[in-house]
């Protein structure tokens, strides 16, 4: 016996038709691109796989930016490597399950989002991992007040996201994997290997229709992992998801994003700012690899990822100081407060770690005596 999941819906907003939509902080990714994503289901001829909204060509250009045949511009989700985006939609073309491995900060959330965006036009059916995950999350709960009333039944029933994911042939997504118990995460294991989700209290199951797919993403840097048992781990691919390899690929990206993000808040454009975003940059990269830039000076890393996602947050922070308490231009002193924060995790060694930089590196530097003098203000 088997039992259908009726599909719930989702509530998305569609900046150009719905009521208040200006009011969202941050659309779906389905919503915020939705003229791109029509574009290029428009143009797309390829073979689609079951219940795809795209080809896996589409998505790959999706994320990674081009120009279609009508001169529809595509803009880049994902700056890096080719051939990582490539393998992970094809991965997602095939039977296994997709798992975004990276350090913190190098959009592997983005990245997923994105890829569900793109495939499914949902992005929503979202397990986020924690400590307190219950096995619930992933399989599925009940309305307790339907279960006493009348036991157990289908009405009773509430589907997690990837039951409704298997039963529509979408795209399921498990943020932090290895934040969720042990225990917990194996529940995913007769979901990817036999494609079905037992309902014992029925005597029925769910069995998953083309289309369906899990992509997690995890990562191995922060306290309180779970390390992924080995009969999880091998019904997975693995892609990695490498930090920038250039200074200037990390400026682009981080440019990049927080253009986006400042539009959403009404900031300034961010090349108004570029010489400080460059510096930011250059300052996570040369604490985060432990030699300056031109390699003659090595450094003590401090405890903190100095990830990418970090310094946009701190690039944001800056042009939103330099909006309402400055002249509306980045500079020096609207960042440094923000690089302060993100080194100095640790108050003792880290502290210790930054004012060396500073002395032996910043104040040294040609053209950084206003950065040297404003992050030396704020440490003080």
């Amino acid at each position: 016996m088997s039992v259908s999941v009726e599909p719930t819906g989702t509530t998305s907003v569609d900046p150009s038709v719905s009521e208040g939509a200006g009011e969202v902080l941050r659309p779906h990714a389905e919503d915020a691109f939705a003229t791109e994503l029509a574009a290029l289901a428009a143009q797309d001829d390829r073979p689609r796989p079951a219940r795809w909204r795209l080809s896996p060509w589409a998505v790959a250009m999706y994320l990674q930016g081009g120009t279609l045949p009508d001169g529809t511009v595509i803009t880049p989700k994902y700056v890096g490597p080719r051939r990582i985006v490539e393998v992970a939609v094809t991965t997602l073309a095939t039977d296994r399950a997709l798992l975004l491995l990276g350090v913190p900060g190098t959009a592997k959330t983005w990245v997923s989002e994105h890829l569900a965006a793109a495939v499914s036009g949902d992005s929503t059916l979202l397990v986020q991992g924690t400590a307190g995950t219950p096995e619930e999350a992933i399989r599925y709960g009940w309305n307790y007040a339907e279960l006493l009333a009348h036991g157990p039944s289908r009405k009773a029933l509430v589907p997690s996201p990837v039951m409704r994911a298997m039963a529509e042939g979408m795209t399921a997504r498990v943020e932090e994997l290895t934040r969720i118990p042990a225990d917990v995460q194996d529940t995913l294991i007769t979901i990817l290997s036999e494609k079905t989700l037992p309902i014992p209290e029925l005597g029925s199951e769910v069995q998953a229709v083309r289309g369906f797919n899990v992509i997690a993403t995890a990562n191995d840097r922060d306290r309180g992992v779970n390390e992924l048992s080995s009969a999880l781990r091998r019904r997975f691919n693995t892609v990695v998801l490498p930090l920038p390899e250039t200074a200037d690929a990390e400026v682009d990206i981080v440019s990049r994003r927080v253009d986006q993000l400042g539009r959403s808040l009404d900031l300034p454009a961010a090349p108004e700012g570029i010489d400080e975003i460059r510096r930011v940059v250059t300052v996570f990269r040369e604490l985060r690899d432990g030699v300056t830039a031109d390699g003659r000076t090595k450094l003590k890393s401090p405890s903190g990822t100095l990830s990418t996602a970090e310094a946009i947050s701190v690039v944001t922070n800056g042009l939103a100081l330099a909006a309402h308490f400055g002249d509306g231009v980045l500079r020096a002193s609207d960042v440094a407060a923000g690089i302060l924060g993100a080194v100095v995790r640790d108050p003792a060694a880290d502290r210790v770690i930054w004012q060396e930089y500073l002395e032996a590196v910043v104040r040294e530097r040609d053209g950084w005596k206003d950065f040297y003098r404003a992050c030396r203000e704020v440490s003080v």
